[in-house]
């Protein structure tokens, strides 16, 4: 759904309005993993400094929680947690070996939440967010593009080759860290002008789909595995 860009009271109604209408209506769908009303801060831009703001995103936050109380809920995803289930972080940095020393697990407390600023932004204001688990829910973002300047991405690579050889850099910097609980990589698929999948729009795969899931899983993928070959058929049905 939309998200403000400007905190007003008619925001904050229609968009309370509407996210009661979303959990009404997927509340019971299989693919959601976790609810997140806002995102980047959008429509909170003054979370560090407002009280009124912080207690916006608390409200939603819980009356989620209310609404739906089998699912995590991250109450603004990507910096600035002030009530979540899990610190979402976003961070696209193309640097593997900076990535590396910014979620050390020994550079967490000491370092990544009192100094980093991924974004710009802090990761967490005030208490009630401290142990929480630790994911990176956006990184990555490298695009395959020509020259047209049509398409975009955080970081661009004009390869096929390029792409799979700054992929698999990335993930083995990210896939040990032990502060992260988990990461999502940006993102699946291109779409519109983002040109940052690691497949095309239209579903094809812009690198071989074994050296993708060796890269991101460390192994590589059973193929008599029941869920692999349901994957392997489901992407040569959408090929078609």
């Amino acid at each position: 759904m939309p998200s403000a860009y400007r905190y007003t009271k008619r925001s904050v109604e229609r968009l309370t309005r509407e996210w009661i209408e979303v959990l009404k209506r997927d509340w019971n769908h299989p693919c959601v993993v976790s609810w997140v009303p806002f995102n980047e801060s959008w429509g909170v831009p003054d979370l560090p400094d407002s009280p009124a703001q912080r207690h916006y995103v608390q409200a939603l936050y819980h009356l989620t929680k209310t609404l739906d109380p089998t699912r995590p809920v991250i109450g603004n995803d990507g910096w600035e947690s002030v009530a979540t289930d899990m610190i979402g972080i976003h961070d696209y940095d193309d640097q593997p070996a900076r990535m590396s020393k910014r979620y050390g697990i020994d550079e967490v407390e000491a370092r990544l939440f009192q100094f980093e600023r991924p974004g710009g932004r802090m990761l967490r204001l005030g208490g009630g967010v401290d142990r929480q688990p630790i994911v990176l829910t956006e990184f990555g973002g490298i695009a395959l593009r020509d020259d047209d300047g049509r398409t975009w991405g955080y970081s661009v690579c004009r390869t096929p080759e390029e792409l799979l050889e700054r992929y698999t850099a990335l993930m083995e910097a990210v896939r040990p860290l032990p502060s992260l609980a988990g990461f999502c990589y940006t993102q699946f698929t291109d779409t519109f002008q983002e040109a940052n999948g690691l497949l095309y729009a239209n579903r094809t795969p812009k690198i071989p789909l074994d050296k993708a899931a060796l890269a991101t899983t460390g192994s590589t993928p059973d193929e008599k595995d029941p869920s692999v070959l349901l994957w392997r058929n489901r992407l040569m049905e959408l090929q078609k």
